[in-house]
């Protein structure tokens, strides 16, 4: 028996950033599908990395998703992000922007406000993505402790 493409099945798992922010004993709870939590402190950056496999898709059978417990202070910068920013394909020969460019934007721009960062994030995707289409789904949430 003979499967046609359009009948085989997909791995249709989830990646996902999920975290609980504890304010009484400024704690916050941090599980990650493929996507990581992003810590801006002292113009450095901490990456808490996910765990290397989505929720769902063909089983879930043995999957562990880590827990990290991360102690924050007022001040603390916190991002959360798809894949689809640092995966758009442009700039000047058509590249994606990659993940490492994503941080040293965000640490470039940690100083200002949160809604400055929004516009200089919408600003920098939007030239680097230039006349091509947007590949993906594109969702950044920063949160400022």
């Amino acid at each position: 028996l003979i499967k046609k493409s359009s009948e085989a099945s997909a791995n249709d798992g989830m990646d996902i950033a999920l975290c609980t922010y504890h304010k009484p004993n400024q704690k916050l709870y941090f599980a990650g599908a493929h996507r990581p939590l992003l810590l801006v402190r002292n113009n450095e950056i901490i990456e808490y990395r996910p765990n290397k496999y989505s929720i769902g898709g063909h089983t879930t059978d043995g999957k562990h998703f880590d827990l990290a417990v991360v102690d924050v202070v007022p001040g603390d910068l916190i991002y959360l992000l798809t894949d689809g920013y640092a995966d758009q394909f442009g700039g000047d020969n058509g590249k994606k922007f990659k993940f490492k460019n994503f941080k040293d934007l965000v640490l470039s721009i940690s100083e200002k406000s949160m809604k400055e960062q929004k516009q200089i994030l919408d600003e920098t995707f939007e030239v680097w993505k230039g006349s091509l289409e947007q590949i993906d789904d594109v969702c950044v949430i920063g949160v400022k402790i």
